[in-house]
C-alpha cells in the first residue's frame, strides 16, 4: 500500500525531472532530436535524467527505500538549484512553460489518484511525461496554426508591404541592421528583432509588432534542416530576396555544404520574386532578376576605423563598421536600396552613421582597454577575418573563445593555428573545444576558464591598459 511518502517522492521526482527536461528543452527550441543528438554536455543527462530516474525504481527493491528515496530527493533538489543558478542561460518560465508545468501536475494527480484507488504498491512515473508531452505539443501545434492564420490574414490586408528576406549561413542579422539604416529616412521600415529568424518566431513578430502603416518589412530567415527556409519563403512570399554567403554553419545539422546551399536556396522559390541579391558561393548565374552582390565591389579596404568601399558601378561609401566581410555586407545593403530608388548621396550619407551590430565586431572602450565585442561570430571565416583585423594592433592582443561551437575538428584546428600566431593571451571558455584549441596554441599564453562566472575577474587580473582583447564567439554554459 502507498503511504503519504511515496506520494512526496513521487511528486519530488517528477517535479525535479520536469524543470530538467523543460529547461534544457527550451534551449533546444523544444525539439527532441536536439538534445538527444545534438547536446554537448551529456553527463547533465546522466546526472539530472538518468540517475534519478533509476534511484526512483531502484528504491522500490531497498528496504525502507521510500525514506532513502526522500533523502536522495533532497540532496538531489539543492544541486539542481546549484545548477540552474550557475547557468547564464536560465529557464524562463513563459506561457507555454507554464502550460507545460500545469499539464504535469494534472497528469501526475490523476495518476497518482487512480494507482492509489487500484491499490498499486509503487506509482509510475513514466506515464505523466508521455502524456504531458502528448498533450503539451497537441496543444502548442494547434496554438502556433492559430497565431500561423492570424499572421497570414494579417499580411493579406496589407498588400502593398514589400517584404525582404535575406538568409545566409553568417552576416544575416548585420545585413538586415544596416539595409534598416539605409532605407528607414525614405521609407516606414519593420525588421525582425534581435536575431529572431524562424518561421514562429517571424510569425509572432508580424502578430504582435507589425503595423498597417509599414512599407517594408526585411525579415531574417535560419535554418536547421532542408525545408526551413522553404518554409519561412512559402509563408512570406518575399518580393525581394537576399541570399548571403554560404559555409560550413550548422554543418553537423547538414552534414555537408551541398545541403547548406540547397536549403538557403529555397529562398528563390517566392511566388512573388522579383528581384535576388546573391552571393557568389551560391553558384548562380547572374541574369536580369539576380544579382551577384560581392562581384560589384570594386575595391575596399578593412581596418580598425572602419571600412572604405568603392562599388564598381561609382559609389564610394565610408562606415565606422568593422570587418573586412562586412564589406560585402554592405555592398549588398546598398545594391538593394539603389533598386528602390535610393541615390548614391542619400546612401553615402546614411552609411556614414552606420555602427557595428550589438556583440558583432563591436568597439567599447572602457578601463584603458580596446574591446571588440564579436561574441556573436560563430563561423571559422568570419573569426579568422577578425583575427586579422586585430593583428597589426601594437599593443598587447588577447582573446576569449570557446572556439566554433558548431563546427568540425578541422575547424577548430585551423582556428588554433590562427589564434596562437597572433594573439598573446588566450582564454578559452568551455570543454567543448579546449582540447582542440589547446594543442594547436602554445602552453604558455594559454588560460583555460571553465566557470563563465568567473570571467571578469579573470580578465580583471591577467589584463592591463592599452590591451586589445577581443570577444571570439560566446557560447551558454550548457555548451
Amino acid at each position: 500500500m502507498l503511504n503519504i511518502l511515496n506520494f512526496i517522492n513521487y511528486f519530488l521526482c517528477i517535479f525535479a525531472v520536469g524543470f530538467y527536461l523543460i529547461t534544457v528543452l527550451q534551449w533546444f527550441s523544444y525539439k527532441f532530436e536536439r538534445i538527444i543528438f545534438h547536446f554537448t554536455k551529456p553527463l547533465w543527462h546522466i546526472y539530472f535524467l538518468f540517475f534519478p530516474v533509476i534511484i526512483y525504481f531502484a528504491s522500490f527493491f531497498i528496504k525502507n527505500g521510500d525514506k532513502f528515496l526522500f533523502v536522495f530527493l533532497v540532496i538531489f533538489y539543492i544541486l539542481l538549484i546549484l545548477w540552474h543558478k550557475k547557468l547564464d542561460k536560465k529557464l524562463v518560465f513563459t506561457a507555454r512553460v507554464k502550460r507545460f508545468f500545469a499539464f504535469l501536475a494534472f497528469f501526475s494527480i490523476l495518476i497518482a489518484v487512480s494507482f492509489n484507488l487500484l491499490k498499486a504498491d509503487n506509482l509510475p512515473l513514466f506515464s505523466p511525461f508521455i502524456l504531458t508531452f502528448l498533450f503539451s505539443y497537441a496543444y502548442e501545434k494547434k496554438e502556433a496554426n492559430k497565431f500561423y492564420k492570424m499572421a497570414q490574414k494579417k499580411l493579406a490586408n496589407m498588400p502593398d508591404l514589400l517584404i525582404i528576406q535575406i538568409t545566409a549561413s553568417f552576416g544575416k542579422t548585420s545585413i538586415k541592421n544596416f539595409l534598416f539604416e539605409l532605407l528607414k529616412d525614405d521609407f516606414k521600415v519593420q525588421k525582425t528583432p534581435r536575431s529572431v529568424n524562424t518561421l514562429n518566431g517571424i510569425i509572432r513578430d508580424i502578430n504582435e509588432n507589425l503595423s498597417y502603416d509599414t512599407k517594408i518589412y526585411i525579415a531574417e530567415a535560419g535554418a536547421r534542416k532542408n525545408g526551413d527556409i522553404k518554409e519561412i519563403t512559402q509563408f512570406l512570399n518575399p518580393q525581394i530576396v537576399l541570399v548571403g554567403e554560404i559555409g560550413a554553419q550548422h554543418i553537423e545539422y547538414f552534414k555537408n555544404i551541398e545541403n547548406i546551399r540547397a536549403t538557403k536556396l529555397e529562398s528563390l522559390s517566392s511566388n512573388r520574386l522579383k528581384h535576388a541579391f546573391l552571393h557568389s558561393t551560391t553558384l548562380l548565374k547572374e541574369n536580369k532578376t539576380n544579382t551577384i552582390y560581392d562581384k560589384q565591389i570594386a575595391n575596399f579596404t578593412a581596418n580598425l576605423d572602419g571600412i572604405k568601399l568603392e562599388m564598381k558601378s561609382g559609389e564610394k561609401i565610408f562606415a565606422e563598421i568593422l570587418g573586412d566581410f562586412n564589406a560585402q555586407n554592405l555592398a549588398a545593403c546598398i545594391l538593394i536600396a539603389k533598386f528602390l530608388g535610393i541615390n548614391a548621396e542619400k546612401i553615402a550619407k546614411n552609411a556614414k552613421n552606420l555602427h557595428s551590430v550589438e556583440h558583432r565586431l563591436q568597439k567599447i572602450m572602457t578601463n584603458e582597454k580596446f574591446i571588440i565585442d564579436d561574441s556573436f561570430n560563430g563561423n571559422l571565416k568570419g573569426m579568422c577575418a577578425s583575427y586579422d583585423l586585430v593583428k597589426n594592433y601594437k599593443g598587447r592582443k588577447v582573446i576569449i573563445t570557446p572556439g566554433i561551437v558548431e563546427g568540425t575538428k578541422e575547424m577548430n584546428e585551423i582556428l588554433g593555428i590562427k589564434i596562437n600566431e597572433i594573439f598573446d593571451l588566450v582564454m578559452i571558455t568551455g570543454d567543448l573545444n579546449a582540447e582542440i584549441l589547446g594543442a594547436k596554441i602554445d602552453p604558455k599564453k594559454l588560460i583555460f576558464i571553465k566557470d563563465k562566472s568567473k570571467m571578469i575577474e579573470i580578465l580583471g587580473a591577467e589584463t592591463k591598459a592599452d590591451d586589445l582583447i577581443l570577444f571570439s564567439n560566446d557560447a551558454p554554459s550548457f555548451i
